[in-house]
Order: C-alpha cells, then sequence, then structure tokens
C-alpha cells in the first residue's frame, strides 16, 4: 500500500509538470516589447471576446503572464466600447500609461491601463470617431511629439486614411484627414477572391527621415493577401508605393493570406514583422501567426530602404500549455 501511494505520488508530480506546445492562432497580429520581454495579441474571435494576451523572451515559445490559461487584456462590456468584431489590436506606451487601440462594432477604440497586462478600459465609452465606420488603427508618435491615427475607412471599399490625433481626448481632428492612396499595383486586386478594393492593416515607421508605410492588400480571404509598403516624406504623404512590393506573399513565405501584423523591434535592434496566414491551402480561419525578420538595404540613389524578408529566420510561435 505505501509503494503504491509513493508511485501515485511521483505520477502526480510528473504529470503536474508535463507541458505541450501548440500553434498560435492570433490574426491581425502585434507585438509590444518591454524590458526585453515580448508580448504578443491579436485578433481571436471566439469567446471570450476581447483581447487575450501571450508573453516570451525569445519570440518562439508563448505563455500566459498570469496562472489563467487566458489572460484577457481586455474583455467586452468592462467599461469598453463594443459587443463585437474585436479586432487588430495595437499597444502603445506614453508618459507612464499604456494604451490600446483596436476596432470593435467596426469602429477604432482607445482604452487605457495603468499596467501593460490590463485591464484596459474606457472613462467615457465611445469611439474615437462616430462619424462613420472606420477599423484597423494604428497610433503613429512623430519625433516632434505629435501623434497621427492611421486607420481604414470605408467607401465603395477599404481605403487607408491619416489624421493627427489628440491622445488627451482621444479625438481626430477632422480636418487634418486624408486619404493615402487608392489601389494602383496589380498584386493588389488579384481575382482569387473578387472584392471592392481593400487596402488595410497599416503600421507607420521613421527611418533617416523617411516615413514607411507597410499595409496589406486584397481580401483577407483570398490566397493573394500580402503585405506591401510606401515611403513619404510626411506623414501625410504623398506616398510612393514600393516597386519591390508585395514583401510578404504566398509565393515568397510559403504559406496562404499572408499579411495584417506589425513591425516591431526584437534582439540586437533586429526589425520582424509578426502577421498571420490562411489556417490550411483549404481553410481560411482560424488563422496562424507568423514572425519573420525584415533585411534593409540603404538605396543611396532614392534615399529609402530597400525592404525585404529573410526566409531563414521565420518563426512558427508556439504557445506553451502546461496541463
Amino acid at each position: 500500500m505505501k509503494k503504491y501511494h509513493c508511485t501515485a505520488l511521483l505520477l502526480l508530480l510528473i504529470c503536474g509538470s508535463c507541458t505541450t506546445k501548440r500553434e498560435i492562432f492570433f490574426a491581425d497580429p502585434t507585438i509590444f516589447e518591454e524590458d526585453g520581454t515580448y508580448y504578443l495579441t491579436g485578433t481571436k474571435n471566439r469567446e471570450p471576446l476581447g483581447f487575450a494576451v501571450l508573453q516570451s523572451r525569445d519570440l518562439r515559445y508563448w505563455k500566459s503572464p498570469s496562472a489563467d490559461t487566458l489572460h484577457m487584456i481586455l474583455r467586452r462590456g468592462d467599461h469598453t466600447y463594443g459587443s463585437q468584431g474585436f479586432w487588430a489590436p495595437q499597444i502603445l506606451r506614453q508618459n507612464g500609461q499604456y494604451y490600446l487601440t483596436h476596432t470593435a462594432n467596426e469602429q477604432t477604440v482607445l482604452t487605457q491601463s495603468d499596467a501593460l497586462l490590463g485591464p484596459y478600459r474606457q472613462q467615457d465609452v465611445r469611439p474615437i470617431d462616430d462619424s462613420e465606420k472606420n477599423i484597423d488603427s494604428y497610433l503613429f508618435r512623430d519625433e516632434d511629439g505629435t501623434f497621427y491615427l492611421y486607420h481604414v475607412r470605408f467607401d465603395r471599399g477599404n481605403y487607408l486614411w491619416v489624421a493627427e490625433f489628440d491622445l488627451t481626448t482621444g479625438r481626430i481632428k477632422p480636418e487634418t484627414l486624408r486619404k493615402c492612396f487608392a489601389q494602383t499595383e496589380p498584386w493588389e486586386a488579384t481575382p482569387n477572391f473578387p472584392s471592392d478594393p481593400i487596402l488595410e492593416g497599416p503600421t507607420v515607421l521613421l527611418m533617416r527621415g523617411k516615413y514607411y508605410l507597410f499595409y496589406s492588400a486584397n481580401h483577407f480571404r483570398n490566397i493573394d493577401y500580402a503585405v506591401g509598403y510606401a515611403t513619404a516624406d510626411s506623414p501625410y504623404g504623398p506616398w510612393e508605393k514600393h516597386p519591390g512590393s508585395p514583401i510578404i506573399y504566398r509565393s515568397i513565405v510559403g504559406e496562404n493570406g499572408s499579411g495584417h501584423g506589425d513591425v516591431f523591434t526584437g534582439p540586437d535592434e533586429q526589425l520582424y514583422y509578426v502577421y498571420h496566414v490562411h489556417n490550411s491551402a483549404e481553410q481560411v480561419s482560424p488563422r496562424r501567426t507568423r514572425i519573420i525578420p525584415l533585411q534593409l538595404e540603404w538605396n543611396e540613389q532614392k534615399g529609402i530602404y530597400d525592404i525585404s524578408v529573410e526566409l531563414d529566420g521565420r518563426i512558427v510561435p508556439l504557445e506553451v500549455i502546461r496541463k
């Protein structure tokens, strides 16, 4: 009997320390870094509605930052706008506060927290601009401290717009609204999934005096969903699309529906792009999360970086689950 109890205890201890690994299924993903730890969140489209977060030190293995299997940084109905369609989050830190922009009910929303891991809430529960539908927000802070909200507005299609943004009031300045550009390139409109023009998923960087706008084109269900970029001398443009686009595309990365992510800085100041791909060649959802290094080569003649991806460094991030 004593031997039996010892064996049972040993098995309990072993099982208690068992872990398993599984792929991560965040669409429209973003990664925020602080003190050498990376925090990943994105669209999950399942209950509980809102946004969950995972953390990692090496970009490959991810876990919940708390004892909760699903650590929610924002929950539907918890002092925040929206009842459905929680998409495309982005985390920003400013003056000791953390801000989360995202889409809900096809409106852009700004929430706030004293802590990186939330909860993110609103004092005044409302969207940023309820004058019309707008989605896929990205807050960019320029060198002079001015904020700009890049986002998508609907007009017989999805188009990228920019406006100056007041972080204190949580409002855009409507008089500054400008459309970034139209659908002009063949790769932005392929026939594999016919749709109105779609340009979405913006990320903006400032490097050596030039503004870089990364964006995705085509319907997300299209196998040709892909990422390209444009450059400008001003946050408002005019934007010049890079002839090397798309830089992330199914023929390059080997998976369908590759797009809508975010740029972040990883170890050794390496730039990465985190994005999603289709679940398989036959199925779109749930979409899988991917990370890939960006290669920057200075083009002296044009005064910009030519950007491509480093396939050998591509990462399939895995969530570590304790059984």
